[in-house]
């Protein structure tokens, strides 16, 4: 995969804790904030997968009465 240079800004003291803990992982910094921004990405997801289960499961009944539930299972 191709990487993108991204330039960011934070105080002293957020640059010497992902310095800290970049370290106390043995990655380097950007890896450490590349990694950061996965599970924070990852964690949208599943909260998105999770609001859209929660919305089917309510709406359940009212999805069969509109569209029979003999469409389950096909696409």
């Amino acid at each position: 995969m191709a990487k993108t240079q991204l330039n960011v800004r934070v105080d002293e003291t957020t640059a010497e804790a992902a310095r800290q803990r970049a370290l106390q992982r043995g990655m380097s910094v950007n890896r450490y904030i590349e990694e950061l921004v996965r599970q924070d990405a990852g964690e949208v997801g599943r909260t998105f997968v999770e609001a859209a289960s929660d919305f089917m499961r309510q709406y359940e009944s009212v999805f069969a009465e509109e569209f029979g539930t003999e469409r389950e299972g096909k696409r």
